[in-house]
């Protein structure tokens, strides 16, 4: 089965927005036991889909198309002043990619993150359980970036490899203790998935769905140029 027409999907039954108050949504599944070859695995990428889990999805509402998929063109990206005072603010911070995992160390990270930052959304409470379905989840081309000041984990950021085509960032964790808000961990991980990117010679950074009404989202258009997914089409933003 290569080809992207074998696929075969499943809808959810409409349900609560989670990113807009008072609308539903619908949410489009590729069948989650499918072996899925590289060619597929960018086909999917390309038409706007992404991971969580074992799950690949995208937004199938009917009546709202304000979920928009967003990538970075990495050769063509230059930091802004902001993104570069990030990268000088972390200059003793040290990366390594391995292979997703659960442990102690990672996972308390996490359950500190969700509890301080997000004890108001869907990843509330965090358990074990939820932490290694969600992304420590075998999966063939997925990745943590670790980020350490000298041996303390300071963030996390579960990424997939796109073959021959990209990276696509799917969650980050970090530290919430306000002592490294200045830092502005968020940020700085998706700016070093840029440079990792370049560095394997691929050619974008996707960073899941951007909503123009969603406070939440606004950052993900601060990495310039960035492509949109408009229509089936991708159109470039300066």
């Amino acid at each position: 089965m290569s080809g992207f027409e074998a696929l075969k999907f499943f809808a959810t039954a409409p349900h609560p927005c989670s990113y807009l108050d008072g609308q539903e949504a619908t949410t489009l599944f590729v069948e989650p036991n499918t072996p899925l070859s590289a060619e597929q695995v960018v086909k999917l990428a390309e038409s706007g889909f992404r991971r969580s889990g074992r799950y690949i999805y995208r937004p199938h509402c009917s009546q709202c198309s304000a979920c928009i998929s967003v990538r970075v063109p990495v050769a063509s990206f230059q930091p802004k002043r902001r993104q570069i005072r990030t990268r000088k603010q972390n200059r003793d911070v040290t990366f390594n990619a391995r292979s997703p995992i659960l442990d102690e160390e990672h996972y308390e990270l996490y359950r500190r993150y969700i509890e301080v930052r997000h004890a108001d959304g869907d990843m509330y409470p965090p358990s074990p359980a939820q932490y290694e379905s969600f992304l420590a989840s075998n999966h063939a081309h997925a990745f943590f970036l670790e980020a350490r000041i000298g041996e303390q984990l300071i963030a996390v950021t579960l990424f997939d490899e796109i073959p021959g085509n990209g990276l696509s960032a799917i969650y980050t964790f970090f530290d919430p203790d306000p002592a490294f808000d200045a830092r502005s961990l968020g940020r700085l991980m998706i700016l070093q998935l840029i440079e990792i990117a370049r560095g394997l010679e691929l050619t974008y950074l996707y960073l899941g769905y951007w909503i123009r009404d969603s406070q939440k989202m606004a950052y993900k258009t601060e990495y310039r140029p960035i492509e949109m997914l408009i229509n089936s089409r991708w159109i470039r933003a300066e």
